[in-house]
């Protein structure tokens, strides 16, 4: 599978620790993270990342894969509580996943639901679609 990672700065150690403590789980699949992201990621979990532009640029081309519907699985790790002038950009990737169906979780809580249904297979439909 596909999974793109994401995380706002003030989120990027909780990917980390997310990405650490399913590591098993998601080296078994393509992974791709913007540029700041993926790097952090690879430094302290080992990760091996496909890594795009940092930022806003990097987050418009995991869009691209999300309309092309060459994504299984988007963890965006927001920062809630700060604005961001690049809001309408998250909401539109957002809406690409849901276009797509897509699966996107923007919280521990269900990043952690969608990893483990990976885990067990729940998210196999998705490549029955992509053939």
């Amino acid at each position: 599978m596909n999974i793109a990672l994401i995380a706002h700065d003030k989120k990027k150690e909780l990917m980390v620790s997310f990405c650490i403590a399913y590591k098993k789980i998601l080296e078994e699949h393509n992974l791709f993270a913007t540029g700041t992201t993926g790097a952090v990621i690879i430094e302290s979990a080992g990760l091996k990342i496909e890594k795009f532009l940092p930022g806003l640029m990097g987050e418009q081309q995991i869009g691209a894969r999300a309309a092309y519907n060459e994504l299984d699985l988007v963890i965006f790790f927001r920062d809630p509580l700060t604005a961001k002038s690049h809001e309408p950009d998250i909401n539109y990737l957002l809406k690409l996943c849901d276009i797509n169906n897509i699966p996107f979780a923007t919280n521990l809580g269900t990043a952690e639901m969608l990893i483990k249904g990976i885990e067990r297979g729940d998210l196999d439909w998705r490549e029955l679609i992509n053939k």
